[in-house]
């Protein structure tokens, strides 16, 4: 299958706002190459076998911002917004542009071959264990290992709102839950779900693609019999109360998916949003204390939220 790659050089200080824009404009994942993060893993050792050298030594000082968009009817279309709202209109502070737009075709294979080298089994909380398929991995005791293999869909479980994530799950998950993963991307969250003892597990996602390989990435750990996946947008492909509902999306969909929450949870049910940026955080508390629920626990990773909210 053939994609159209799309490349933003920009800034650190534009980063944010170049993703929100992507998003609004479809894209499911991002994939984001900082200088300053791989100068923040340089000083842990538990992570430098994350980083390439080549990542180490590349070029360009700034931010890079790679998306992928299925080649379509309407490609040419969704191009031209990104360059209007990136490279064409200029900021009113700065009177700059957010950024450089280039764009190239890429093949999945090809794709996926080149990427696999940035990523290695990661350790996340306590027991979970993120590993690729194609890489060795020593069990430790308690460990719960992840089988995951991402292809096109995103969700390597090293990005902050996966981690938070996990780590939520990990803490407040309780044997015999019912949970929705709402955007479930990879799968990986359902997975983790199941591990830790779920009963069921609905994943849902609106993009055919990430259905597909979290169906595949599901069988690849053996939990067919504990989640189901479903294509839908947001909640409206499910009825029943859940236990715990996952939401790794972005704060603007989350705030609006809020004053639905209250029908598809539990009065002792637990709620985990991220994909948030710290600048909208507030927001968000703001839309789910309006909305009945009281704020449990907040946690911050970089720049990144995650936010756990019951039901008053």
């Amino acid at each position: 299958m053939k994609w159209v790659e799309v490349r933003i050089n920009t800034t650190t200080e534009a980063e944010e706002i170049v993703c929100s824009i992507m998003y609004d404009l479809g894209v499911t994942g991002l994939a984001i190459e900082d200088p300053n993060d791989i100068l923040a893993f340089q000083q842990t050792e538990e992570n430098w076998d994350f980083i390439d050298p080549d990542l180490i030594n590349q070029d360009y000082e700034g931010v890079t911002i790679k998306a992928y968009f299925p080649e379509s009817e309407d490609i040419t279309d969704k191009l031209d917004m990104v360059r209007d709202r990136i490279e064409r209109i200029p900021l009113r502070e700065t009177g700059k542009s957010l950024g450089q737009v280039t764009v190239s075709e890429v093949y999945e294979k090809d794709w996926s071959e080149t990427w696999k080298k940035y990523y290695k089994p990661v350790r996340i909380g306590k027991r979970i264990v993120i590993k690729p398929t194609w890489e060795e991995y020593e069990k430790e005791d308690e460990d719960i290992v992840i089988e995951l293999d991402p292809g096109m869909a995103f969700g390597t479980g090293t990005h902050e709102t996966t981690i938070l994530c996990i780590e939520a799950l990990e803490k407040y998950m309780n044997e015999g839950a019912l949970v929705y993963d709402v955007g479930c991307g990879s799968g990986i969250l359902s997975v983790v779900a199941a591990r830790l003892g779920a009963r069921k597990v609905i994943g849902i996602d609106i993009d055919e693609l990430c259905v597909k390989v979290s169906k595949e990435n599901i069988s690849i750990n053996g939990v067919e019999d504990l989640v189901e996946v479903r294509k839908g947008n947001l909640l409206d492909s499910v009825n029943e109360k859940a236990d715990i509902i996952v939401s790794n999306i972005i704060a603007e969909v989350i705030i609006n998916m809020v004053p639905d929450l209250k029908a598809y949870i539990n009065d002792d049910g637990i709620f985990i949003a991220s994909g948030i940026i710290t600048e909208k955080l507030s927001s968000v508390m703001d839309a789910l204390r309006n909305n009945g629920f009281n704020i449990v626990e907040e946690k911050i990773i970089n720049d990144w939220a995650v936010v756990i909210a019951k039901l008053e």
